[in-house]
């Protein structure tokens, strides 16, 4: 039998650089011309349009988003000795990141409507500590999707425990919270720049923001194996260093990103719209919070049914994520979990299915999802 054909792919990064390709090709020309390639002024200034962009001080470009988590906590002095907090709903990449500098992860459950750190666990863990752990230095909030965790307490809790906040904002470039943006709520931030990201390199990029200058300065050694001055290391480094070409890419995408942000935005009302009133819920919103929409996600004890109806529509569909970290075979049975023993992650990685939602969709594309969602849940 014929597979159905996928009209709407569930992401497409090609088209986002088919849609703004004579800047980009000019600024890979530009940098091509310069005949130099690495942490040269295009990275420079990159970085210093970022920090302004976010509100902060400083940015440090790096490799990819993995490596913004090692060197924020690398940065922090966070390493062997430590335990670290964050959540077993995420990219590996976090908790990955957390074992590369050493530490040892502890991963909380979730709330289950947004899908990002229980605050209530958090504050838990933090005023009664897992016996046979290492002290808890750091949290890692994951602003999952697009959506700002629920920072408030969050923030107080780690304030009174003496921990470092490290937000992860991998998928929420330019979410806010309160008229916040998130990245500027801790004392450090780490985005990635991965080609499917709101704000997208045409490779592997990452950058760490804070406004904490002193930080910053550690950060930008420890990239370059720990050089202050070339070819002397003064601490042990990495090399992680973002390109000229994925930073001269990233410079003409970050003054467009606003308005990709409000095409994602409007093309998840139209989601919105045509699940209204069916048995599948769009994705909640957290008050306060301005979501931009990295992934529209919703959720089914009927997934592979859903999933298959919107196929057979031509709309792809992805699943974010399908286990959990503490869950797969690298992980299982060595990595401690928090007292509610991640059951809300466990039940959401059995039913969440993210839509495709990129500013690159035309009118026609978001149609025929919305049309698909209507049979889909009928």
């Amino acid at each position: 039998m014929d597979l159905p054909v996928i009209t709407v792919p569930q992401a497409d990064p090609g088209a986002a650089y088919r849609a703004q390709q004579p800047a980009i090709d000019a600024a890979i020309a530009r940098v091509l011309h310069s005949g130099w390639y690495i942490l040269g002024s295009e990275g420079a200034a990159f970085e210093q349009e970022f920090a302004e962009w976010l509100g902060l001080s400083r940015a440090v470009g790096c490799a990819n988003g993995t490596d913004a988590l090692v060197l924020a906590l690398r940065g922090l002095g966070i390493g062997p000795g430590a335990t670290v907090v964050t959540v077993s709903h995420t990219a590996v990449a976090t908790v990955a990141a957390i074992e590369m500098a050493g530490a040892t992860p502890l991963l909380l459950d979730i709330d289950p409507d947004t899908y990002t750190m229980d605050a209530d666990e958090l504050r838990a863990v933090l005023e009664d500590p897992p016996p046979g752990l290492p002290p808890i230095r750091a949290v890692i909030p994951v602003h999952l999707y697009g959506q700002a965790c629920d920072m408030a307490p969050m923030l107080a809790a780690c304030r009174a425990a003496g921990v470092a906040v490290i937000e992860d904002c991998a998928q929420a470039h330019g979410a806010t919270l309160n008229g916040r943006m998130l990245g500027t709520l801790g004392d450090v931030a780490a985005f990635s720049l991965y080609p499917t990201k709101n704000l997208a390199a045409l490779g592997d990029a990452g950058i760490v923001a804070t406004a904490d200058v002193e930080l910053a300065e550690r950060m930008a050694a420890i990239r370059q194996y720990g050089w202050k001055r070339r070819y002397l290391s003064d601490m042990v480094g990495v090399n992680s260093r973002l390109d000229e070409l994925q930073a001269a890419v990233l410079r003409v995408r970050l003054p467009l990103l606003a308005e990709a942000n409000a095409r994602r935005q409007a093309i998840a009302a139209a989601y919105d719209a045509a699940l209204a009133g069916g048995p599948l819920a769009p994705p909640a919103r957290r008050p306060g919070a301005t979501h931009v929409f990295h992934q529209y996600v919703i959720r089914s004890r009927e997934r592979e049914e859903v999933m298959a109806r919107l196929r057979a529509q031509g709309v792809a569909t992805a699943i974010h994520y399908p286990l959990p970290v503490h869950l797969q075979e690298a992980y299982q049975g060595r990595i401690a979990l928090g007292p509610a023993a991640c059951t809300e992650t466990e039940a959401a990685s059995r039913e969440v299915l993210s839509l495709p939602i990129y500013p690159e969709l035309t009118d026609a594309q978001v149609e025929t999802v919305c049309a698909a969602l209507r049979l889909a849940a009928g």
